[in-house]
């Protein structure tokens, strides 16, 4: 496995954690995986039973873990179909935010980094200030001023330092980005650095274990697009060593009051102004210029995925409709009900949907 820079080709460095290629400000990316399933270590009850997936991380490093992954995959009738629904709220931070966070705080640990910051809408922040407590790294996580008031506090508990910024998402990042040039603080962004993406693919893992075969279509909300890719090449993995003979269908859901991997992916780059960063109670899927568009669109192109829009006033219903079946979740978990609906007749069986983030860090 390699990261490599998208743009020059360069290998991520040997040493420091530069969120950007060096050499020419382009993204790093670990566009394939390897799985050997006989490599699984089924003793452990973490994500880290597929460490020989992780890259960068030595197999004798001590992880930074607080016992993520393994999370339920429960089943359910919607729509006169039984969906399965992998309940990723129940990671120990209440996000699959989770299974990225813990490499990405490993591989700063293993490279000496012992503060750093982090810009999220609220889940990445929350879940990089507890693992960074774990780890004992000082954490600075910038947030909108407007994120829900559960994960603003959260991220104060675990002694990190927080940063409200008024305005959007987009300031948000420009505000950490800033902040960055006059400090020593290394960037453990979610969004730029290439580690945490098959922390994402375990769950890809795990969905096949649960079931027993690859599912037929995989939902899942998108705002940087990071989750969907981890699971679209996880299951890539999993063909390629054998394991699954077709890939999942890969549904991705976005708040129509922001969705530009939808707009792209269906009117193409001629639709760029029409890509807004409206107001939407999802707010964790609120991303206006998703880094890893690239990827996710060649997904789309490949056949393999398409994303879709979820109007706002459907957002709260779906989220009514989940906690009926015993399953609080936020609205941003809470869109995929809708787009359920909206393809549920010309999916293949079976149908998994991933709840990404626990209902009690809703407060609005």
């Amino acid at each position: 496995m390699k990261s490599l820079c998208t743009n020059c080709g360069r290998a991520y460095p040997d040493e420091s954690v530069p969120y950007k290629c060096p050499r020419c400000g382009g993204l790093f990316d670990i566009a394939e995986i390897d799985f050997d399933p006989g490599l699984v270590d089924k003793t452990n009850s973490s994500i880290w039973r597929y460490r020989h997936t992780f890259w960068g991380i030595p197999a004798d490093y001590e992880e930074v873990s607080l016992g993520e992954g393994l999370t339920p995959l429960l089943w359910s009738e919607a729509f006169g179909r039984q969906i399965g629904f992998k309940c990723e709220f129940l990671n120990p931070t209440g996000s699959f935010k989770d299974r990225g966070t813990s490499l990405i705080t490993t591989f700063l640990k293993m490279r000496g980094v012992d503060s750093a910051l982090e810009d999220s809408s609220g889940n990445a922040g929350a879940s990089f200030a507890a693992y960074a407590a774990r780890a004992g790294i000082q954490a600075g996580i910038y947030i909108p001023q407007a994120s829900s008031g559960p994960k603003r506090q959260q991220i104060e508990s675990y002694g990190a330092t927080l940063h409200p910024v008024h305005g959007t998402r987009s300031d948000v990042t420009s505000a950490v980005e800033a902040d960055l040039k006059t400090s020593n603080a290394a960037y453990a962004s979610h969004a730029y650095l290439p580690v945490n993406i098959p922390g994402y693919a375990t769950a890809a893992y795990e969905i096949f274990e649960q079931i027993g075969c690859a599912p037929g279509a995989v939902i899942a909300p998108a705002g940087q697009g990071g989750l969907i890719l981890g699971l679209y090449r996880g299951f890539a993995a999993l063909q390629r060593a054998k394991v699954i003979k077709s890939l999942p269908y890969v549904v991705g859901v976005q708040a129509r009051a922001c969705s530009p991997i939808w707009i792209l992916s269906t009117a193409g780059a001629s639709a760029m102004g029409f890509i807004t960063e409206g107001q939407t109670l999802a707010e964790g899927v609120r991303v206006k210029q998703p880094l890893r568009i690239g990827a996710l669109l060649k997904m789309t192109q490949s056949g393999h995925g398409e994303f879709l829009p979820v109007d706002e006033v459907d957002i709260l219903r779906g989220r009514d409709e989940l906690a009926r079946r015993g399953l609080y979740v936020e609205p941003t978990s809470a869109i995929t009900w809708a787009a359920l609906e909206q393809v549920v007749l010309r999916l293949p069986d079976p149908i998994v949907v991933v709840l990404t983030g626990s209902g009690y860090k809703y407060s609005k």
